[in-house]
């Protein structure tokens, strides 16, 4: 990690490599929220189409990787909603998932459509400085945290992991040879959609590197969306989703993770076959629906 901005010019070339690994793992693996000033957001026109330019930074100081992943839930249910984070983001068992996966392998239809409207939800958070803001000038040069999904993260990935051999691998973070993100957003179907989003080609975000340590500096910490003190404990979520299902009736096993099953197991009918499906993908991109169900729930 770098802890002062000449340490981080000269070792830039060493974070392509560590980024690819911790793509790595997190392909292989399928503070509380900061104030809302501190996040920039796209906007859009009536249409639903809108254009910014952004570039994503390095890591803050004292940090290796230049983004978080977070997996959270938001669903209602007949006891109201369930807007959480999911323990997985941790790497520990959630609730939720694991009555996902007794639902799923039920082999009830119904049940798995039940299953896809409480999947989980991936998003990412990196720092970003803002370089064109049509909607918001007043946000260009400046520095804040930038909340994404799966589709804007996987051209991060593709920018790091070229397919074709002819196309050299870029590190969208460096401030020196990464590249301006051009965000292109449509209205596809009701849905925003980033196809035609993009990197533009490569250079240094200023000249100055006085004023590129400034920006560094600036940057706000990651590492608190991952505390797990800004996480609710298991069993205050599984009482939670309980109450939201309506399973508060239903009798109660032992708490015990390691010896005994999830609590509404017993739910879940008939047997699962031997041969079920797999569950459906848990990483759609669904950049804004979470904070939707959110303010919902509050107005309830």
């Amino acid at each position: 990690m770098a802890v002062n901005f000449g340490q981080l010019k000269k070792n830039r070339q060493d974070q392509l490599s560590k980024l690819t690994t911790e793509l790595t793992k997190l392909n292989s693996n399928p503070n509380e929220r900061e104030s809302d000033e501190n996040f920039w957001k796209p906007e859009v026109d009536k249409s639903g189409n809108g254009y910014a330019v952004i570039r994503f930074l390095p890591a803050p100081s004292g940090e290796d990787v230049p983004f978080v992943r977070v997996w959270d839930h938001g669903f209602q249910g007949p006891g109201g909603w369930y807007i959480e984070k999911s323990l997985t983001t941790l790497g520990k068992p959630d609730p939720v998932s694991e009555y996902n996966t007794e639902l799923w392998n039920s082999g009830i239809e119904s049940n798995k459509d039940q299953v896809r409207k409480q999947k989980r939800r991936l998003s990412f958070v990196s720092n970003v400085y803002v370089v064109k803001d049509p909607a918001h000038p007043e946000n260009e040069g400046k520095v804040f945290l930038f909340k994404y999904g799966k589709k804007i993260f996987d051209k991060l990935n593709e920018a790091m992991n070229p397919q074709f051999d002819d196309e050299k691998p870029v590190n969208p973070f460096d401030l020196w040879e990464g590249a301006n993100f051009k965000l292109k957003i449509r209205n596809v179907e009701g849905y925003r959609n980033y196809d035609k989003s993009e990197f533009d080609s490569q250079g240094p975000l200023l000249d100055d590197d006085d004023d590129l340590e400034k920006i560094w500096k600036s940057e706000h910490p990651l590492q608190p969306f991952l505390d797990p003190m800004n996480f609710k404990g298991y069993d205050e979520l599984k009482a939670k989703l309980r109450k939201v299902l309506g399973l508060d009736g239903a009798p109660s096993k032992s708490n015990k993770r390691a010896e005994d099953s999830p609590p509404w197991e017993e739910q879940v009918s008939p047997a699962p076959s031997s041969k079920t499906a797999p569950m459906p993908s848990m990483d759609e991109d669904e950049d804004e629906s979470l904070e939707f169900f959110r303010k919902l729930a509050q107005e309830d």
